[in-house]
């Protein structure tokens, strides 16, 4: 997690990993999480679900989040929604940075 009361560079808070996927917690609450991601050009994560509702804010670079089946591209500036319990992937056609909000019901 990081400190409060402090201005900090996203991009000095997780650092690339050649062909790979580097993360780090931002926050951490009982109502939820949120995650800074780095992934290299041709990463990705496989088909999973997730009991949380969890948004994606994409920094820099591009990803394709498929969702239910359907692909969303996702570029810097836009947000995606990503439901409960349904399932989705990443695959970043670039090298892409976004922060993953997690949150949880109830």
């Amino acid at each position: 997690m990081i400190v409060g009361a402090e201005a900090l560079s996203l991009d000095s808070l997780v650092v690339p990993t050649p062909d790979g996927i580097a993360s780090r917690i931002i926050a951490k609450t009982a109502g939820g999480n949120v995650t800074l991601f780095a992934f290299d050009a041709g990463q990705g994560l496989t088909e999973h679900t997730s009991p949380f509702e969890a948004m994606v804010l994409v920094l820099e670079g591009a990803c394709t989040l498929t969702i239910g089946g359907t692909a969303v591209r996702a570029t810097p500036g836009t947000i995606v929604r990503m439901p409960a319990t349904v399932p989705h992937a990443v695959d970043a056609s670039e090298a892409t940075r976004f922060l993953l909000i997690m949150l949880r019901s109830g």
